[in-house]
């Protein structure tokens, strides 16, 4: 080696590959302003769109009258369901297997339903016209509780299921029924609880909430009637599986159909569905024969695009004298709302709920979730969650702290004595899934000690007794919560949407001077794909980060993949990645031995190039495999260096964290203060630190507001009372703390890299971590039972029925 030749370690720091705090490469766009986003597209004579909604939760739709609104300057057409009729485009399939109307059909089910797609020449105009409409309702008994829906004589809310006594899931109990799920042994269950020394039990409500990205739903539609070829740009987290279904609902030959996601202002489950504006638009595109622009405002996004959680799980836990869990049981009542427009895994209707034993080595265990229909609206999203799964942990985090006090024992203590053993693993749960791997007890004590937990504990005792004795109106909340969530949807053997099994794929693509691209079939919505991805192909294939383009979202150039949500980006797409560049370093291999003139399996792999074994001074680099692919005939191997992988995981991932909260609640005011917050994830194999803290930051951020504030609530009307950015609350710089960020390492072993996904785990961590803080600081003055969300009101609300307000 001579002086000009880097050194082993000089070369691996410049190729910038797995767990290198790479700087996010996308931000140089966004920070200048130079994104390129669903609004930003402009065409030559786009119209707009915009929508007549219902002002009424519940309501028969008697007649519509357009005759002013198309009298207007600018209006081109004011499109009802008697229009998309003929077409067979008045309903369109979800999902979830159910339907759901297009636009109003006969009667409307939520506030904010559809009724009417105005098209004209700018949006103001459509605005304009939307309020010349003139339609008359009759109003219909609204139901918002599920549980109401569901007695004997609650209204018919989907008249067109009357007397259908199946479903997409099974048998339907009642007419405002969808499905019954279940898993697990309800026998075993029941005996082990009715024999259990111990059982606590409570509902626990978590409530509707919503996903509020940046950027609202939008697309624009534009069908060359020419060519018959449709082009549709849009906010969509998943935009093969868009181009499958707008074919399928259109008719519209798929590879006629482009799909093109551009930048997407955050997506965390809300644009994974397919939503009425989508059709309406194609249909106003290929009526008018030019391009049609639908966006949504606030309002909209927040009263009537999918939602999230809704779920009351009344849980049963049974332990023995000493805290040792012996069964556990859940019954979840799920409000799906007008129409079940869930996006989860077809085979499991509830997603994967039945993760909710979390962390813990429970023998036995059944839950059953029944879906049911009320005046809301339809969704049931996976928000910065794997499909239920923070309801899940939700659920089962809280029944630990409800079991912790009916024993009267210390919850950190009580995690740890249940905890599945680091020997256990691979773990086969009481309710059907397989973990993975993992190291609980190391986490728990590393985050333990980290927070001085014992000290805590002790300043809490003095707290509460220098508040008995009138010295502070101040209490302190410890909030411990240890999860386990489950990531990587997922295998085809039992993942699927709408029959489209959930693998996923990765196209690359090496230039003759040594640089890349790679397709994938995700799309980022501030993942930062662009910058991980490319560093998982820099340690596979050899060539710097920093050379190395990542292209998603348009489905005439990238290879068809299920998208992403559900943190399966890197457990999924992120292992095709890594298995797509195996197959180019197999191909370089064959290639470097022809041309260092020896066998292939004389030469081995060294960061970036290949060395003749015991002669390292004669190697190959990868730039020189890849010019000498295109231009030297080697016998028995095609030119250039290309490959492309759809990978199917034979299993999913499960990574795992310790969140513990340290707030403090002022008694007669309800208001809170994180004093400290301590985050430890396990993520498996790390690919870029920096970007992982990211995540944390933004994930730990959407939980404070989903615990301590965050709510789509309704009146008994149907109203929605919190349809703006002033009353959904959305935390400022002034109300997010600062977070501590640490970690432990367990690889996934069937990963090609070991990396298990972390983009969903700070949301689901953290939301029983605040609420069980919440309700921790009053745990010394009796049993709270508080459901979410918990603002100064409800806190104050807790304070009084104890009796602290004095």
């Amino acid at each position: 080696m001579n002086d000009q030749t880097p050194s082993r370690d000089e070369r691996i720091k410049n190729l910038k590959g797995l767990g290198t705090s790479r700087k996010r490469v996308e931000d140089v766009r966004f920070t200048q302003g130079k994104g390129n986003y669903v609004d930003d597209i402009k065409l030559p004579g786009m119209l707009f769109g915009d929508f007549v909604r219902s002002p009424y939760g519940h309501a028969r739709v008697k007649s519509i009258n357009a005759d002013a609104a198309k009298a207007l300057p600018g209006v081109v057409a004011v499109l009802t369901a008697a229009d998309l009729a003929p077409l067979g485009l008045h309903w369109m399939p979800t999902l979830a297997g159910d339907k759901q109307m297009v636009l109003a059909d006969g009667k409307v089910l939520y506030q904010g339903q559809e009724v009417a797609f105005v098209v004209a020449k700018d949006r103001y105009i459509a605005a304009d016209a939307v309020d010349l409409v003139e339609v008359e309702y009759e109003e219909l008994p609204v139901v918002t509780d599920p549980f109401k829906a569901l007695e004997p004589d609650a209204p018919v809310l989907r008249e067109d299921l009357e007397g259908k006594t199946e479903g997409a899931h099974g048998p339907r109990k009642h007419h405002n029924h969808i499905f019954t799920w279940q898993a697990g042994d309800h026998d075993a269950t029941s005996a082990a609880l009715s024999e259990a020394e111990v059982v606590a039990e409570e509902m626990i409500y978590y409530h509707r909430t919503h996903p509020c990205p940046l950027e609202t739903c939008g697309c624009v539609a534009s069908m060359d009637k020419v060519n018959g070829k449709l082009t549709l740009w849009g906010t969509f987290q998943a935009p093969h599986a868009v181009r499958t279904v707008a074919s399928l609902i259109s008719g519209i030959a798929e590879h006629n159909i482009r799909v093109i996601s551009p930048d997407i202002g955050g997506g965390f489950g809300n644009k994974v569905g397919v939503y009425p504006g989508y059709i309406c638009s194609v249909v106003a595109s290929i009526v008018t024969g030019v391009p049609v622009k639908w966006v949504e405002d606030r309002m909209d996004n927040l009263m009537t695009t999918a939602f999230a959680r809704d779920y009351w799980m009344k849980g049963r836990i049974g332990a023995t004298k000493d805290g040792r869990i012996v069964a556990l049981d859940c019954h979840v009542t799920a409000d799906h709302g007008g129409f079940d427009a869930c996006a989860d895994p077809t085979k499991f209707p509830a997603g994967f709920f039945h993760i909710c034993t979390g962390s813990y080595d429970i023998p036995v265990a059944h839950c059953a979730v029944e879906g049911v229909y009320t005046n809301k609206a339809p969704g049931g999203v996976a928000y910065r969650c794997s499909f239920r799964v923070t309801e899940a942990a939700y659920f089962i985090e809280r029944m630990i702290e409800i079991l912790a006090i009916k024993l009267g024992v210390d919850p950190a203590e009580l995690r740890a004595k249940n905890f599945i053993r680091k020997d256990q693993f691979p773990y086969q749960s009481a309710l059907g899934w397989e973990y993975d791997s993992g190291d609980y007890h190391t986490a728990w004590e590393k985050a333990l000690k980290a927070v001085d937990y014992a000290g805590l504990r002790k300043e809490q005792a003095e707290r509460v007794e220098a508040f008995k004795r009138g010295e502070t109106r101040k209490l302190l909340g410890i909030g411990l919560t240890h999860f386990t969530e489950i990531v990587g949807a997922g295998p085809v053997k039992n993942c699927d949407i709408l029959g489209l099994g959930m693998f996923d794929s990765c196209e690359i693509r090496i230039h003759p001077t040594g640089s890349a691209i790679a397709r994938l079939g995700t799309i980022s919505q501030g993942q930062g794909h662009a910058t991980t991805f490319a560093q998982i192909l820099a340690s596979e294939i050899g060539i710097p980060a920093d050379d190395i383009t990542i292209e998603e979202g348009d489905t005439d150039t990238a290879p068809y993949g299920l998208g992403t949500y559900g943190s399966r980006s890197t457990p999924v797409a992120g292992a095709a990645t890594a298995m797509a560049g195996r197959k180019i370093r197999a191909k370089a291999q064959m290639i470097a031995a022809y041309l260092l003139e020896v066998h292939d399996d004389d030469v081995e792999w060294d960061v970036d190039r290949f060395v003749v074994k015991g002669a390292p001074e004669r190697f190959k680099t990868m730039k020189e495999i890849a010019f000498a692919s295109y231009n030297q005939a080697i016998p028995g191997i095609e030119p250039g260096l290309e490959a492309v992988s759809y990978y199917d995981p034979p299993n999913m991932t499960y990574p795992f964290g310790a969140y513990i909260c340290v707030m403090e609640i002022d008694v007669d005011t309800g208001q809170w203060e994180i004093r400290k917050f301590y985050a430890l994830d396990d993520c498996g194999t790390r690919i870029n630190p920096m970007v992982i803290e990211g995540q944390v930051h933004g994930g730990v951020t959407e939980g404070l507001a989903i615990a301590m504030g965050q709510e789509i609530a309704y009146d008994e009307m149907g109203n929605v009372k919190t349809g703006t950015l002033m009353d959904f609350f959305l935390p400022t710089a002034w109300e997010t703390p600062n977070y501590i960020t640490d970690f432990t390492e367990t690889p996934s072993p069937h990963h090609p890299i070991g990396a298990k996904g972390v983009g969903e785990s700070p949301n689901v961590g953290s939301v029983p971590c605040f609420s069980n803080a919440v309700q921790d600081a009053f745990r010394a003055f009796g049993h709270v039972h508080a459901h979410m969300p918990h603002d100064h009101w409800r806190i104050w609300k807790i304070a009084n029925g104890l009796g602290l307000h004095g």
